[in-house]
């Protein structure tokens, strides 16, 4: 997409969530809450609009699936919020993706993961980004959009 003269590009952020998060409303609501993926979706591509950015929302219960994902993003994509789930704490592939991503990248838990079982405790994709937000619920992701924001606008790049 060309950018008309005097007009700049929205910032493209690929929201990426883990497995399990589709069960999202019936899955230990005590613990992830009533909220549904879809329902987050929702939200976080009208927070991205408000914030004048274009948010693009994929899960997957599929390492593989996210590693191709990431990968594609390069050159696609200006950030990356990812809630990788249950692959937070196991794959180093991820790791590995997220690192040859070029843009920031927001690591989101709708949970606590420090206040949980003691593996939790442990994100092996945290060395690949900006920086994470844990234990919000659903408005963690819309937190992790106005950090870019506010680093894009730090950097002289406002979305």
């Amino acid at each position: 997409m060309a950018a008309s003269a005097g007009m700049t590009m929205a910032k493209r952020v690929l929201v990426l969530n883990g497995p399990n998060l589709n069960m999202l409303g019936q899955r230990q609501p005590e613990i992830y809450g009533r909220t549904t993926l879809a329902e987050i979706d929702a939200d976080v591509e009208t927070a991205a609009g408000e914030l004048g950015m274009e948010a693009v929302c994929r899960q997957s219960n599929h390492e593989g699936e996210l590693v191709t994902w990431i990968q594609e993003a390069r050159g696609d994509f200006d950030a990356i919020v990812i809630n990788a789930a249950a692959y937070t704490h196991t794959s180093v592939a991820l790791l590995d993706a997220l690192t040859l991503f070029e843009g920031p990248v927001v690591e989101v838990h709708l949970s606590n993961i420090h206040r949980r079982e003691a593996f939790r405790h442990r994100s092996y994709i945290s060395g690949a980004t900006l920086g994470m937000i844990a234990g919000f619920g659903p408005v963690g992701y819309r937190l992790a959009l106005l950090a870019l924001a506010d680093r894009w606008r730090a950097d002289g790049g406002a979305p």
